[in-house]
């Protein structure tokens, strides 16, 4: 692991070395389709990264944008990962305000709690035929 900036490493490397991406090949194909961007740009994934350049990861629902605090082309434990970048203040606002909202959006639906026995299964047929 490096921090200075002389030093870089392919983004595809990065982001699986700090473990944004289970497999390279995954953090490869996020690239292409468009969901990573250094410094406001799009990026190819063998563009190097740098200490110090800014990172934004687009995940599902959740966006990332971190800061390159140190170079590595091995992944390592999740320690390690995380000394390899910082996440700015704003990027953990926006995602813990999405995980709120996920969360509520999930209260408002009912769940079954159980699996419906054979009495709830003729209740649930006489229902749909319409004679319930």
């Amino acid at each position: 692991m490096s921090a200075n900036g002389g030093e870089g490493v392919r983004l595809d490397k990065w982001l699986w070395a700090a473990r944004f991406f289970k497999t390279r090949r995954l953090a490869t194909e996020a690239i292409k389709g468009g969901k990573v961007e250094v410094d406001g740009q799009r990026a190819k994934p063998a563009r190097e990264v740098h200490a110090g350049q800014t990172v934004h990861v687009t995940k599902g629902a959740y966006a990332f944008e971190v800061v390159v605090e140190g170079v590595s082309g091995q992944r390592g434990p999740a320690s390690q990962a995380q000394a390899l970048y910082t996440e700015t203040a704003e990027s953990v606002e926006r995602r813990e305000a999405i995980r709120q909202e996920r969360r509520a959006a999930e209260a408002a639906i009912p769940r079954v709690d159980h699996r419906p026995d054979r009495r709830d299964r003729r209740e649930l047929a006489r229902f749909k035929r319409g004679r319930g």
